[in-house]
Parts: structure tokens; sequence; C-alpha cells
């Protein structure tokens, strides 16, 4: 009710309601009695980036299947739902008792496969129910979740023991798991690594990036808030000498914010929007380059000598994993705790973690100035991803037990 209350004036709120409208036509349309599905749930855009090397593996292994997506999020299913990768797309239905058997009737899945969280537990009651498997890829759980309450009757940690299995990140987790009776669990690390050590094999030149930075070295500032903005306006302004530039990607691609900034800073700058009216010897001339479009950012990094990953002065860090695994060092605000390749790149040397200005100053002087102290933090960060497990592969050789065909 609040929800559709908000639709009325909040347009992502709107995207969700009318998205769940008249999902079982969806479904219809898309999956016939006799097709064979295998279901993959992402609460949003960072977790179908996380399930999307097993989506991918899923699809060459069993081709005569069809692949579900569903999303629970705006931010995932508005920017993926004409994602080739699967057959239906569709936003999953609130979680009621009514919904979930309707859906599972409609849909009738092999298996669930969920990435990283999201138990709805109508949703895996029914499945269990029906003896449909539900595993759980690339999942992490802290000491404050409610799974692990010590009240003697933990309805959640029950319903959490219906899961057949999980793939988990860390011991820990493995560990708080154990401590509620679920020894279901394989440590598998992260899928996200997989996905992204994908990413240096392909093709990331980008010409105007090649004319922009030109033999400088380059910042590129990923995901950035206006907060993580701010920091940067006395180095731009004041220590922005001729070996360095450096590219801002927004993360809220909001032009007033943009031109706000552009007008706080004493440096030379252009837009990816305004590309087409801008010179090569501009481009070339330029010391801040703003990226405000989407879908790129992955290959700009490739052209990063240092990367700031944007979000550690509000409700936490973006995805440091793709700038990392250029072998760039990383350096970010302080609310990355919640993200265990966050603090594992700081406590390995290849992540670097800020809370005010002063440290800014402090770690951007020496890493700028100090090549080999750059270099160094650089290979600990990519050697940090390459020697990761391959998460994707111990998943399908679980998934094999289940004889799909």
């Amino acid at each position: 009710m609040a929800l559709k209350l908000a639709s009325n004036f909040n347009k992502k709120a709107k995207l969700w309601v009318d998205g769940r409208k008249n999902w079982q036509e969806k479904i219809i349309s898309s999956i016939q009695k006799n097709d064979k599905i295998l279901w993959v749930h992402c609460s949003s855009l960072g977790e179908f980036e996380q399930g999307r090397p097993v989506i991918e593996a899923l699809r060459e292994k069993y081709p005569t299947h069809k692949i579900a997506l569903s999303f629970f999020s705006p931010s995932g299913y508005e920017i993926r739902k004409n994602y080739e990768g699967a057959d239906l797309i569709f936003y999953l239905p609130l979680d009621t008792k009514s919904n979930t058997k309707e859906l599972i009737k409609l849909l009738h899945p092999d298996i669930l496969i969920l990435v990283k969280y999201e138990y709805w537990f109508n949703l895996i009651t029914e499945l269990n129910t029906n003896k449909i498997p539900t595993i759980v890829v690339s999942s992490i759980f802290r000491e404050s979740q409610n799974f692990f309450k010590k009240n003697g009757n933990n309805w959640f940690a029950k319903k959490l023991s219906l899961i057949n299995h999980f793939f988990v990140q860390n011991q820990k987790s493995k560990d708080l798991l154990s401590s509620i009776n679920i020894k279901q669990v394989t440590i598998a690390g992260d899928t996200r690594f997989d996905r992204v050590k994908q990413i240096i094999h392909q093709n990331n030149q980008l010409d105007f990036m090649d004319s922009f930075k030109n033999d400088s070295k380059l910042i590129v500032v990923g995901s950035s808030w206006p907060k993580d903005e701010e920091l940067f306006i006395e180095l731009i302004t004041n220590k922005l000498n001729d070996d360095w530039k450096i590219v801002f990607a927004p993360h809220n691609l909001n032009n007033n914010e943009i031109d706000s900034f552009i007008s706080k800073i004493n440096q030379s700058t252009v837009k990816f929007s305004d590309l087409e009216k801008t010179s090569l010897e501009s481009l070339s001339k330029a010391k801040v380059f703003i990226l405000d479009t989407i879908g790129i950012l992955s290959k700009v990094y490739s052209y990063a000598d240092i990367t700031y990953i944007g979000g550690g002065f509000g409700a936490g860090i973006h995805n440091t994993l793709e700038a990392v695994t250029f072998g760039n060092p990383v350096v970010f605000g302080p609310r990355y705790k919640k993200f265990q390749e966050a603090v594992d790149l700081v406590e390995i040397g290849g992540g670097f973690s800020i809370s005010n200005q002063t440290d800014f100053n402090t770690i951007f002087k020496q890493l700028m100035d100090n090549e080999s102290f750059r270099t160094e933090a650089g290979h600990k960060a990519k050697n940090f991803v390459m020697n990761s497990p391959n998460s994707t592969k111990i998943i399908l050789q679980y998934l094999e037990k289940y004889n799909f065909n």
C-alpha cells in the first residue's frame, strides 16, 4: 500500500509497482508446459553482475533449458530487461503464499539459484514443498543478521535451513551457518571475480581515452557522489601537474550537479556528452574528463594508474573489482566493511580507506609521487583478483548432481 501511494510521485516506486502488474501473463507468454527452466534471482543490478558468470555458464552447459531471470529492484530490471542471456526476465512478485504457489506452477523451474541474498520465505517454503532445489551463490553472512539471534526458537534460521546448498564467500560465513546447524555449505568465493577476470580479455580500447590521456598518468574516479568529488577539488585546482589527468564517472548523471562541480575547479574540462563538438586538440589538452554516460566505465579503468571508488561516505562503496583487475591501487571512503573484497584489499595493501580530507591528501600524495609504491600496490590488487577461486566452476560441478538434461 505504501509503495502504491509512493508511486504517484516517486519514479522508482512507480516502476516497482507497474512492473509487477500482470506478471502471470508475462510468464505464460514465454514459458510453455514442456519447457525446462533454470531460474536465477537477483535483487538488483549488482547481484546481476555477480550472477552473470553463472547465467552464461548455465546457458552454455544446458542449451536445451530456458533461463528465467527475476529481479526485485527496478535498478536491476530496467537496465537488464533486454539481456540476451535469458529467455524470460521479470519482476519477482510480492512474497505472498498465493503468489508463490501460482509462480511455481507457471514457471515450474528445475532449480532456483539465488544470488548473494534475498531470502523470501514463502517462496523458499513453496519450493521446498514441491521438492525444487534452491541454492545460493556468492552468499555472505554477518553476526548481526536475524538468522543468528540466540533466542532458542529462531524462525529465520529454520527457514534458512530449507535451502539445499550455500556457496559462501568466506570461512566466517560458513562458521555462522554452522552455528545454526546448517552444514550444506561450500566456500567458493565470489562469482564477481570470475566476471571481472573476463574484462581483461575484452577489447578495452576507447579512441577518446587515447586522445585524452596521451602520455599522462591518470586517476579514474568511479561511481562518484558529491562528497567524493569535493575531496578532489584542492588536488585538481592546485596540484594536478603536467604528469596527471583525471576522469570522473558520476554515480548520478545529474547535469546540474555535474556543472556545479565543474564550476568549482580551475581546470580545462571535457564532458563525454560534448565529445562531438570537441576538437582533438582540446581533448588532448584537457586535464579533467567527465564520463556522463553509462556502460563503458570498465573500459576506462583499463587506462587508470590510480582509482578511487565512490559511495564510501554514503551507504557504502561501489564495485572495486573492475578497477583492481587492471592492476590499479584503489582508494575509497570509510564505509567499506560490509564488502569483503574491500576489507581484503585493505588488508593486503592493494586498497586504501580514507575518512577525511587529510587522509585523502596523504594517500594521494604517496600514490602519485612514489611510483614504486603505486606499482607494488597495483600488483597486490591484481594478484588478489587473479588468484581467487573459480567460483562458477565450483557451482557448475555441484549442479551436475541434479542431472539436468
